[in-house]
């Protein structure tokens, strides 16, 4: 018998009702005992009875584990954690206090990461990595009066300014004045108060000197709605520093994207012709420094592995460092004793994931008012670009509104660091976050046009109080009719100046409506000289036909980029309308991105398991899949080409999270890899119930790959420490090692024969693929060594004839083709550039001519690579909402099977002529009139799949 449990202690609050729900979730289940849930869940008794007694929140993994224990819904109860552990943030208790308070860093708050936030001065100690820049800038600003920071959004400006600058500043010169500002909607009053603030008169002989830092330089673009203004806040900054006899210098932080702004004012084209600092990715070197120093400096370690990850997924990425120091924050609050683990860094969400996962976790923990109001104000704090990336802008509070609701937005955005408040304003803490959270992209795509209204009534209402509210400039006709428009059904908030201007020019409309009368009737008159004029134009009716199928076109072109993007959308949720909309858009405008939406559209997609899918195999006779995951199973699917495939059975008992899985050139056999360092072969002659035939020797802590050779004899096995290993498995029931593979200096990560069996690849974490001839399985002979990469391998695979080997990596070159037709002397064929983050896998087609990459960019690439040294792009695949992982070809090249780290699998057909001409046999019900309207108001009904029912 079970057990009672204590009862649950403590105020009511976001711990208590999760400890609530999971009691009752178990009793639910039957109170099983708290050892037989030990049994199930591979945690300790004490572990699990921990997990439901209210004092702190479990991990996310043992929450999971505790769930599946009592047979609930995984994918609902990881939304409940991370809801919970947004309340808690919000309430200054995150999950990583609650769960291991652990050491104290030497930062501003007692963190050793400042997360989404740039660096203050006072957070200098935790900033490395960016030494060398920060003397090259200090040595410009001795040189020059006036020097421009410039570089792109996520470079870092802001953290080398305030964390690097400033105190080199007053290092060098502690009785040095700096003054830092940003500009505003009103920058000259700013940049006058902070000049006559400082020491001295304001120039002269003698005068002390003085630094003026200017910061966001672009929100004088963005922000500041004066040009006369702009321009005169721009000489006197440039002026107060040249004004012979001056103590001031001034820095100048911008955005790079603005740079062709700059150069409409001659004051700064000098200064960017002569002083500016360019601030670039990080090195390699840099980034292990800006990752591991501050954890040393708070007594943490950060787990080889996870900085090998990190490093990959920054490196070369020139706006990463928000998305970087976010997940480090993230994965720091779950952290594991001392140490920062890479499966707490899978757990945060990963690269761009996590700041992505918290936003979500902000979302779900609010109310749908407060839901709807978030929504408005986070939209209402981006300036949308024009010819530029939208930015951030500054917002007064009180535009936002006072009422209880507003607040507790705020208090837990801020709390989660995703807005800063402060000195009466709000703010997005930084621009990175309208690129990784694609429920705000889907807002500003949404709510875009409405956005520029509610900024152009915004400009005309200022205008309006400056000029003393004089009637001329109030809105009339058109303009008033569209801001009438904006404030209904849902609209923005309104502030109090904006909605007196609406309403002066609702009321002048009123009384003018005699000369409105007067103006239509001259309008009908119009009209009929009008019509006297289409004999003239029905000459031109050649010419006026062309154009219009220019409109037409254009239109159509408009319209389906938009209908791609919506189809995109609405997959999850409503895939046959998914289809429907991008055939829809296909149709109006066969270009390749919406030939790609709509074979995105079209892949089977399923929740394989309950976390990230990590390795996905085809059985050789291509009636079967495999699939490996972080949540320590694999599972065995029988396949129906690129229909939905059906499970058959899950294969368990490993200690850790799985890394690699392969099947024997046979099919009779499956080997599945885990972190633990456990190698397993399953005999899944009976798929229905498979069977360990032999568990390997631990030889390494991690095993990352596996790959057996083409006749099945041999199996290679690679992991931590530069381990790979080759394995007799003749007799799959008693495997035998034969040799290690030397080489390599870390980590190996990737690892495949040739089909030949002759030749072995393998690619790790020191950034190189070593081959080595290996037909005498007892003595291993290196062949060579292929470098170039800049960061870690992560994937290599040979085509079918052996003369080509694909190298998938990150940095500027994350995937490259070499030419092996002398395997002593690689050489370099391709590389292939389009994704824009690393590739964790590559796999050939069965006929070689066709490559599939994999990456973090949330994308599947096929390329066409039967040119050899000319490889084309052919499909780009989207769908998959964090980084794809896996890859593989049916053995008859007819569907691709991907994996990620959203726990899907998604299976595509790979004929796309073949898949665009049966699209509508893959759909619902008819697209319902209603729903057409909703899409696409401008065109007439006409569904695309015209014979299907009708809802």
């Amino acid at each position: 018998m079970a057990r009672r449990e204590r009862p649950l202690e403590g105020e009511d609050g976001p711990l208590l009702e999760f400890a609530t729900a999971l009691r009752r979730l178990r009793h639910e289940a039957g109170s099983p005992p708290y050892r037989d849930m030990a049994g199930r869940a591979h945690y300790s008794v004490a572990t699990l009875s921990g997990a439901a007694a209210g004092r702190r929140l479990p991990s996310l993994d043992v929450t999971l584990s505790y769930v599946r224990a009592c047979g609930g819904d995984v994918g609902e109860w990881e939304r409940r954690w991370h809801a919970a552990a947004a309340r808690l943030a919000a309430a200054g208790a995150g999950p990583g206090r609650a769960e291991a308070p652990g050491p104290r860093a030497p930062g501003a708050q007692g963190l050793p990461y400042v997360g989404l936030a740039p660096f203050r001065s006072e957070d200098a100690a935790l900033f490395f990595g960016r030494e060398r820049l920060v003397e090259d800038l200090f040595t410009a600003l001795t040189r020059h009066r006036v020097v421009a920071l410039v570089g792109a959004s996520g470079a870092g400006k802001s953290s080398l300014l305030h964390a690097g600058l400033l105190p080199r500043l007053h290092a060098d010169t502690p009785a040095r004045a700096v003054t830092v500002l940003t500009p505003g909607p009103h920058p000259l009053d700013r940049a006058r108060h902070a000049l006559a603030d400082g020491p001295g008169p304001a120039d002269g002989p003698g005068t002390a000197e003085r630094v003026l830092v200017v910061d966001q330089f672009e929100e004088v673009f963005t922000v500041c709605a004066d040009p006369a203004e702009r321009s005169r806040f721009v000489g006197e900054l440039v002026g107060a520093a040249r004004r012979p006899g001056s103590g001031c210098r001034v820095v100048l932080g911008v955005r790079a994207d603005f740079y062709a702004h700059c150069t409409r004012h001659p004051e700064l084209v000098e200064v960017l012709r002569e002083a500016q600092v360019v601030v670039g990715p990080m090195s390699a070197a840099e980034l292990r420094r800006a990752v591991v120093e501050p954890a040393r400096r708070a007594g943490l370690t950060v787990e080889g592995g996870l900085q090998a990850t990190l490093v990959a997924h920054a490196h070369g990425q020139v706006g990463a460092l928000p998305l970087l120091s976010h997940s480090l924050l993230e994965t720091w609050r779950r952290r594991r004793g001392a140490a920062l683990t890479l499966d707490g860094f899978h757990a945060a969400g990963g690269f761009e994931g996590a700041l992505a996962q918290s936003a979500e976790a902000l979302y779900d923990s609010l109310s749908a008012p407060q839901q709807r109001l978030a929504r408005q104000v986070f939209v209402h704090l981006i300036a949308l670009g024009e010819g530029t990336e939208d930015t951030k802008r500054p917002v007064d509070r009180a535009e936002l509104g006072q009422d209880a609701d507003t607040r507790t937005v705020l208090a837990r955005a801020a709390a989660l660091r995703l807005l800063t408040l402060g000195d009466g304003a709000v703010e997005l803490t930084h621009e990175a976050l309208i690129r990784a959270w694609p429920r705000l992209r889907g807002w500003l795509t949404d709510d875009r046009e409405r956005l520029r209204r509610h900024r152009q009534l915004a400009e005309a209402a200022r205008a309006w109080e400056a000029v003393g509210r004089d009637p001329g400039a109030l809105l009339r006709g058109a303009p008033l009719a569209l801001a009438r428009e904006l404030t209904a059904g849902g609209g923005p908030v309104l502030t109090a100046a904006e909605a007196e201007f609406l309403a002066a020019g609702t009321a002048a409309e009123s009384a003018a409506g005699d000369r409105a009368r007067r103006r239509t009737r001259r309008l009908r008159l119009l009209v009929g000289a009008l019509a006297g004029l289409v004999v003239v134009a029905a000459v031109a009716t050649g010419s006026a036909v062309r154009a219009e199928d220019e409109v037409t076109r254009q239109r159509n072109d408009a319209v389906a980029q938009n209908l791609a993007e919506t189809s995109a959308g609405v997959a999850a949720a409503e895939p046959g309308l998914a289809v429907q909309l991008g055939l829809t858009a296909y149709r109006l405008s066969p270009t390749a991105r919406t030939r790609d939406g709509l074979l995105s559209a079209l892949m089977t997609a399923l929740p394989a398991h309950g976390k990230e899918v990590v390795a996905v195999a085809y059985r050789p006779d291509g009636r079967q899949l495999a699939t490996a995951s972080g949540d320590r199973t694999a599972r065995l699917w029988q396949t129906r080409g690129a229909g939905r495939p059906d499970p058959v059975a899950t294969l368990g008992g490993h200690g850790g999270p799985l890394r690699a899985l392969a099947y024997r050139p046979d099919g009779h056999t499956l080997a599945t890899a885990a972190a633990d360092g456990g190698v397993r072969l399953w005999d899944v002659t009976d798929p229905a119930h498979p069977a360990v035939a032999a568990e390997l020797p631990s030889r390494e802590p991690d095993v990352r790959a596996l790959a057996f050779s083409p006749d099945g004899r041999t199996l290679a096995t690679a992991g931590a420490g530069g381990g790979v290993r080759l394995w007799d498995v003749t007799d799959p029931a008693a495997p035998a090692e034969t040799a290690p593979v030397p080489g390599h200096r870390d980590t190996v990560r990737a690892v495949a024969f040739s089909p030949d069996g002759r030749t072995i690849a393998t690619g790790g974490e020191d950034t190189t693929v070593r081959l080595t001839d290996v037909g005498d399985r007892t003595r291993p002979e290196p062949l060579a060594v292929v470098g170039g990469h800049d960061t870690a391998v992560f994937s290599v695979a040979f085509a079918p004839d052996g003369r080509t080997l694909a190298i998938a990596s990150g940095g500027r070159t994350p995937i490259r083709l070499w030419d092996l037709a002398e395997p002593r002397r690689p050489a370099p064929l391709a590389t292939l550039t389009g994704h824009t983050d690393v590739v964790g896998a590559v796999a050939f087609g069965p006929d070689g001519r066709v490559l599939a990459s994999a990456s973090d960019d949330r994308t599947v690439r096929l390329w066409s690579v039967a040119r050899g040294a000319r490889p084309a792009p052919l499909a780009t695949l989207t769908g998959h909402v964090t980084a794809v992982g896996s890859v593989a070809f049916s053995p008859d090249g007819a569907v691709l099977a991907s994996g990620g780290y959203d726990t899907t699998l998604r299976l595509a057909g790979t004929d796309l002529d073949r898949a665009l001409a049966g699209a509508c046999a893959h759909t619902g019900p008819r697209i319902t009139r209603a729903q057409w309207a909703s899409y696409m108001p401008y065109l007439d009904y006409s569904p695309p799949c015209s014979g299907l029912e009708s809802p």
